[in-house]
């Protein structure tokens, strides 16, 4: 088994449409996985213990899908833990300036680029002792850009040696900026955040992300240059397609 590689699958594409998972279920990924290029474990908001990130990354490998885990800090340890399910790569939130960046490049990658503890047991039993010669490269590093002060210091965030991508995060920047949640993505301030995101990748030889919860949004990511987009997910097809099917049989009974 070799580990599967967000930077691969980049190589064949321009762009790789995602899939976010946040319920505990892997037959989901099983299930719909496969219509997808890569498939997002949102550990940091999603409803998951370990041994459950564990089982989707699992499923991730049976349809031939790479993992990105989302942990939920910039702590050493988690860091680790979640790369140790031999996940394609992890996203960190909330990085804001260079030296937390170079903190999550420390946790995430071995040396001599970084600190990352050796002996996952998984990674071992599953890719051999060669994973820790080759996980610096294959592993994706993604830092999320979600804030002010993160978008003020985007150039250096993407300077780091180790970081291998960007992520746009629109809902805590709208929340912080103290916007409407529902604000439209394709106002003039979102734009010039994802310009100047993308931009600032672009310039050092990084891939830039972001979520595209509709296809205008997407149309626009593309064209900007971005290469990781998330398109839909668990929870957006349940209520969807709930409310749906609600409709239609009330329209029914009526």
């Amino acid at each position: 088994m070799t580990l599967l590689t967000i930077k691969e699958q980049l190589q064949k594409k321009d762009l790789l449409l995602g899939f976010c998972l946040m319920y505990p279920a892997p037959g989901i990924i099983e299930r719909v996985g496969r219509d997808w290029d890569w498939i997002w474990i949102d550990g940091q908001h999603g409803q998951f213990d370990y041994n459950c990130i564990l089982h989707c990354v699992r499923a991730c490998e049976l349809i031939g899908k790479p993992s990105i885990v989302r942990v939920p800090s910039h702590e050493y340890g988690q860091i680790g833990l979640a790369l140790d399910t031999c996940a394609s790569g992890i996203m960190v939130p909330m990085v804001n300036t260079r030296e937390q960046a170079k903190g999550i490049v420390e946790a995430a990658k071995f040396p001599p680029i970084g600190l990352r503890s050796y002996g996952g047991r998984r990674t071992i039993d599953i890719l051999g002792r060669a994973y820790s010669q080759n996980a610096n490269n294959d592993i994706l590093l993604i830092a999320q850009i979600e804030t002010d002060e993160g978008m003020k210091n985007v150039d250096k965030i993407a300077s780091v040696t180790g970081v291998d991508a960007l992520f746009f995060g629109p809902d805590d920047m709208a929340m912080q900026l103290s916007m409407p949640m529902d604000q439209p993505r394709t106002v003039d301030f979102f734009k010039s955040a994802m310009e100047k995101m993308v931009n600032a990748a672009q310039k050092a030889g990084k891939i830039a992300g972001t979520v595209t919860t509709s296809p205008e949004i997407l149309s626009m990511a593309a064209k900007m240059g971005y290469e990781l987009c998330i398109g839909t997910g668990d929870v957006a097809l349940l209520a969807g397609g709930s409310s749906k099917a609600r409709e239609s049989f009330t329209a029914i009974i009526q």
